[in-house]
């Protein structure tokens, strides 16, 4: 898994060059604002997929984002990993489970 964070004037620039890249594109793409996961400006962009892939997502950042890292992308994972689990508890409900 790769998260990135970008600023958020550049953010659907990069975003654009990862979805339009035949090849980063095949990965999970996902992008949350930062201020609503963690309370931080900008926002971040997750990929997950194979490590070509999100080699190729990192070339595309180039130097408009960072690739995020240590106590800051264990934040970020845990805020997506709630936010997972809310919106699939809110399925349940709609769906009539639990």
């Amino acid at each position: 898994m790769l998260v990135i964070w970008v600023p958020g004037e550049k953010h659907d620039a990069v975003l654009n060059r990862i979805l339009s890249d035949d090849l980063a594109s095949r990965a999970s793409v996902i992008s949350r604002d930062a201020s609503f996961l963690v309370g931080k400006s900008g926002f971040y962009i997750r990929v997950m997929g194979t490590e070509e892939q999100e080699a190729r997502a990192k070339e595309l950042v180039g130097d408009d984002g960072r690739i995020v890292s240590g106590e800051e992308l264990e934040e970020v994972v845990k805020a997506l990993k709630e936010e997972d689990e809310r919106s699939l508890s809110g399925m349940g409900l709609l769906f009539g489970g639990g």
